[in-house]
């Protein structure tokens, strides 16, 4: 099943759930995580499953002023 992280087309599993799309992007703490433009507690990643074309964006925090 093809879905988009931060705008490229991955290829997962057709059972694939949100912590198994983190994983194949690298994701490493600490970042937030949003599918379809709403943000998922870091406690329901595992539990979030996937649909083709999903859209998962990994916003890392920004320090700065």
């Amino acid at each position: 099943m093809m879905v988009r992280i931060n705008n490229k087309s991955v290829d997962l599993p057709p059972n694939a759930n949100l912590a198994d799309a983190l994983r194949v992007a690298g994701a490493v703490p600490p970042f937030a995580a949003a599918l379809n433009m709403q943000f998922v507690p870091n406690s329901q990643y595992a539990q979030t499953p996937l649909r083709a074309n999903d859209i998962i964006e990994i916003i890392r925090p920004v320090t700065g002023g």
